[in-house]
């Protein structure tokens, strides 16, 4: 317990560094305020790139997209809701970036149709402090981007994944001390290479922590360390995309260069029947990519069903020494 606790501490305090190095901490607004009942668009429209925009609480409706670099939103108790007739380059999202340097922080943003905060084509995108609830698609995402920050976040409620980092061979994503619950999948990766997945609480899912190859690319070369990965014991029905899916906590499929070290990855278990559980599950992606020089090292992995699968295809992956019981194929836990 002792080494959880330290993990943890750890990982808030790298999130913490993270947040005052991004500028979260220490940037002034500079004289742009949207006050209940205005146009945060018009506001944006109106700054120049590099300033702040401080909106401040009660509901604001309308889907807001930025294309200025550097701007900066601060909310102050706000939520942001779907307009009555959704319009959007992005689709029906409530937040969508299309530029350089944009920093979102401190929304509430709640049942948009497809994403309630998403990046598209942006590189530096920060989004922090937010909460995103009952989103069609993703809560927060990050399409075709680099640089991507997704720090202290809540997530809940989204049809396919809490967080999202995809189509991004470059990623360099940091996706850090959030917490995600009640998705089918509470982080996804699709089809994106390198970053830093570190501190988050992802609970109450379907699936923990998806890494998938073959949709239609490459995925991998993520460091997943410190994150507590518990009771993702949700089950969610099959759909034209993949089996019924309850009980993972992290799978790999045909991800390559991956680093799981350092997690707690507990009661990972299905509540119906589904054609694959377990706490750490590593097997080839859907287009037959074998999953390659994965590290699962330092975990604590109990209480899953099983607690790691291998479905033996790949060269270069490694399971010991963890914290664990049972394996498939055996003798994954011993040594």
């Amino acid at each position: 317990m002792r080494r959880i606790v330290l993990m943890t501490t750890m990982a808030v305090l790298v999130a913490l560094s993270l947040l005052v190095s991004t500028g979260f901490a220490s940037a002034k607004p500079t004289g742009h305020v949207v006050n209940p009942g205005e146009s945060i668009q018009k506001a944006i429209k109106a700054a120049s790139p590099g300033d702040t925009i401080v909106v401040l609480g009660g509901g604001h409706h309308g889907s807001v997209v930025i294309k200025k670099d550097g701007i900066s939103l601060r909310g102050v108790d706000a939520v942001l809701k779907p307009p009555a007739k959704p319009s959007s380059p992005c689709g029906a999202s409530g937040f969508c970036v299309k530029a350089d340097n944009v920093s979102i922080s401190g929304f509430t943003v709640r049942n948009f149709r497809d994403f309630g905060i998403v990046a598209m084509g942006a590189r530096n995108a920060k989004f922090m402090a937010n909460r995103a609830f009952n989103n069609g698609e993703y809560g927060i995402a990050a399409f075709s981007s680099t640089g991507t920050h997704i720090i202290a976040n809540l997530t809940s409620g989204s049809d396919e994944a809490g967080i999202y980092v995809g189509d991004s061979p470059h990623a360099d994503a940091t996706v850090a001390a959030n917490e995600t619950y009640g998705n089918l999948f509470g982080i996804f990766v699709r089809h994106a290479r390198h970053g830093k997945i570190a501190g988050n609480q992802v609970h109450n899912n379907c699936l923990g922590m998806l890494f998938l190859a073959d949709a239609p690319g490459p995925a991998g070369m993520f460091d997943v360390m410190g994150n507590k990965v518990v009771n993702n014991t949700r089950a969610c029905p099959a759909n034209e995309e993949g089996p019924p899916v309850s009980g993972v906590g992290i799978a790999l499929l045909g991800a390559r260069g991956m680093e799981i070290k350092n997690n707690h990855i507990i009661h990972n278990v299905p509540s119906r029947p589904v054609e694959s559980s377990g706490g750490v599950v590593v097997v080839s992606g859907p287009g037959g990519t074998p999953p390659t020089n994965n590290t699962i090292m330092s975990n604590t992995i109990l209480r899953n069903k099983p607690d790691i699968v291998w479905d033996k295809s790949g060269s270069g992956n490694r399971f010991k020494p963890n914290d664990c019981k049972t394996s498939k194929p055996g003798r994954l836990c011993e040594g």
